[in-house]
């Protein structure tokens, strides 16, 4: 799994693991495809902002290789 703190390791169509601002505290993590990159700086400690496909936002945590199957 790629490091979600990276913009250069995220691109539109990736499919990452987000947490969303209200799952912050549980941790948990959203599985889709990255639509728009929202944070342009090259690193965030929190990891990159993006939107997903399906609108939802949040920060990556994982990048996941194109190589491993989605969770059904």
């Amino acid at each position: 799994m790629m490091d979600g703190r990276y913009r250069k390791n995220i691109k539109q169509g990736d499919l990452v693991n987000i947490v969303q601002k209200q799952d912050q505290r549980s941790g948990l993590l959203t599985q889709g495809l990255v639509k728009r990159l929202l944070t342009s700086k090259p690193f965030h400690p929190h990891g990159i902002k993006v939107q997903l496909d399906t609108g939802e936002v949040g920060r990556v945590k994982e990048v996941i290789p194109e190589d491993i199957d989605p969770l059904p």
